[in-house]
């Protein structure tokens, strides 16, 4: 079997602009507002760590690396070897007004570019939040993502990409 190098360094995870709840006024007439919260915080998003599939050879049958947000472990399937290296989650920070319940927003595929035109493709993100996040009293959330990187046979290099992160109030 002949085994191609696939190396993946990194994966950026990057935040989009956190997107507050509106605060449009509604128009002179009109009930109501559209915003329910007495003050907004704005939230800030950081990435802290960058997502990182590391080092594995690929053959001809390829295969898939992922990583899980909740543990850190990397498996692999098909016909793939592991090379070494170290494998990441990402791992994001939230602020903004403490208690505050947000929605995490994740692409369901990113296309991670290599060398000599040649794509990946990264699928199944997930975080290991719970269904209803918060923010706790200090206005924080720290959570972590994977995800699946589908490696095809003779796709080797190194492939880089990058994740919109979209955080917003519930």
């Amino acid at each position: 079997m002949k085994l191609r190098l696939f190396l993946c360094l990194a994966l950026f995870a990057t935040p989009s602009v956190a997107a507050a709840q509106c605060m449009l006024c509604a128009q002179s007439g009109a009930k109501g507002t559209l915003s329910t919260r007495s003050t907004e915080t704005p939230l800030r998003v950081e990435v802290e760590t960058q997502l990182d599939m590391g080092r594995v050879a690929v053959g001809a049958g390829g295969g898939e690396v992922e990583i899980d947000p909740a543990s850190g472990a990397r498996r692999l399937r098909g016909d793939v070897v592991d090379l070494g290296g170290f494998a990441l989650t990402g791992v994001v920070t939230v602020r903004g007004e403490p208690g505050a319940e947000v929605r995490v927003i994740l692409p369901a595929t990113i296309e991670l570019e290599g060398g000599g035109g040649r794509l990946a493709r990264v699928t199944g993100l997930a975080t290991d939040l719970s269904a209803a996040p918060r923010l706790g009293p200090d206005g924080r959330l720290v959570f972590r993502f994977g995800g699946r990187l589908q490696v095809a046979a003779l796709d080797d290099g190194d492939y880089r990409g990058r994740i919109p992160v979209t955080v917003e109030y519930q």
